[in-house]
């Protein structure tokens, strides 16, 4: 983790590199203040915003946001809202779970603030931010969000949101992508997606889809659900399909629980293995380079291009599952897509400027297409499942990014 001061207090997640700030020559817009170099390496001991814990098969994901633990000055975190900050620790305990935990077959994303689960992304956050830094952050809210369904569709690792309060915009958004919605009926709390009403903005970080699309509310239930700022609760938020249940407090601790572990038991997720405990991406990061172990990024200011060349494994790589456990997080297709992801974060986020990526490879293909047939050879493995799961998510990442990409494919 890296560190920088800020009026004598050290703040996570933003890499304290002057050189590589100034080189970085951003253009600032108008009263705008100048955004963070953000780094989205993380790991439990340095989460100031979530509380990971396991029962079992059952993990619980606690949301306890510090009013200020902002990524960048100027606001308080309020009622649990979110900056990318908070949402850069849930991605990090999401790859914990998916790979060091696979015993694990369902997550309580719960709160540990009374009477509110999440109030949504912070407004004071949003108005203080350029365009550009609104983009991506909601940009990479709604690939965690993505996440969590990724993992329930193809992993077997399903999610109940336990709404012990109330639960507002891109919080309720997070409540979306779970399986199952479980929303306390204390008389007060409630759902609600009040961007329209109250910002004249839409619901943009999957809101609407989901509401319609996955849980299939009725359009004209909808279109009231999304023009009114006081949320729907209890019976009502039952009955309009908003959440899959509704449980009054004394009982509601033990209704998650019996929910969560229930759904534990249609997974596939082994019980005995052994995880894979994901070690830091160590890589060096200079004022036009990035160097990782498989991965070189090479950056021309001038023409505002950068290179990133994918570098084939160096040494012969396992094709048994004995091996592949053995290797672990050093499994070059797992390594590398660590690795890439790593890099397209960072330069979407912090290189604004460079709007071409050139993508190579380099290195022996054959040593390349022998991962691909172990990849397909082990698929139903947990550990495999896992990193085409890293894989394909990345390369979604990669489609996103809106950047114009190049791919070399070169003699």
């Amino acid at each position: 983790m890296h560190y920088c001061a800020r009026n004598g207090v050290e703040t996570p997640l933003i890499v304290h590199c002057n050189a590589y700030r100034a080189s970085r020559a951003l253009p600032q817009e108008t009263g705008m203040p100048a955004p963070p170099v953000v780094d989205y390496r993380t790991e439990p001991s340095h989460y100031r915003h979530w509380k990971l814990s396991f029962d079992g098969p059952v993990a619980t994901l606690a949301l306890d946001v510090a009013e200020d633990g902002g990524i960048a000055p100027g606001y308080k975190l309020k009622l649990n809202s979110y900056d990318l900050g908070v949402d850069i620790e849930l991605h990090d305990a999401l790859q914990r779970i998916r790979f060091e935990h696979p015993e694990v077959r369902s997550v309580i994303v719960t709160s540990l603030k009374d009477r509110v689960f999440c109030s949504g992304a912070n407004i004071f956050m949003l108005g203080t931010s350029s365009h550009a830094w609104k983009v991506n952050f909601c940009k990479f809210t709604n690939e965690t969000r993505n996440g969590i369904e990724d993992s329930s569709q193809h992993s077997g690792l399903k999610f109940v949101a336990a709404l012990n309060g109330s639960c507002a915009g891109g919080g309720y958004e997070l409540a979306l992508a779970c399986d199952d919605i479980v929303l306390v009926d204390d008389r007060s709390s409630s759902v609600s997606l009040p961007e329209v009403p109250l910002l004249g903005v839409l619901p943009g970080t999957g809101g609407l889809t989901r509401v319609t699309d996955k849980r299939h509310v009725r359009h004209d239930l909808a279109d009231v659900f999304c023009t009114t700022t006081e949320g729907v609760r209890g019976q009502r938020a039952l009955q309009w399909r908003l959440v899959d249940a509704v449980v009054k407090p004394a009982q509601f601790g033990a209704a998650v629980q019996e929910r969560a572990r229930k759904l534990a038991q249609a997974s596939d997720r082994p019980a005995g293995d052994k995880g894979v405990v994901l070690p830091r991406i160590e890589r060096t990061l200079e004022a036009d380079a990035i160097a990782y172990e498989h991965l070189q990024v090479q950056i021309d200011r001038a023409k505002r291009t950068a290179t990133l060349t994918v570098k084939a494994p160096a040494v012969p790589q396992p094709n048994d599952i004995a091996g592949i456990e053995a290797a672990g997080a050093s499994w070059w297709p797992l390594a590398m897509a660590r690795q890439l992801d790593d890099a397209i974060l960072h330069l979407r986020t912090n290189e604004l400027d460079i709007g071409l990526w050139l993508l190579k490879t380099a290195g022996d293909a054959a040593a390349v297409l022998a991962c691909d047939r172990a990849l397909a050879q082990h698929a139903n493995h947990w550990f495999v499942r896992e990193t085409q799961g890293m894989l394909r998510r990345t390369l979604a990442r990669l489609d996103v990014s809106a950047r114009t990409l190049f791919a070399l494919v070169e003699p």
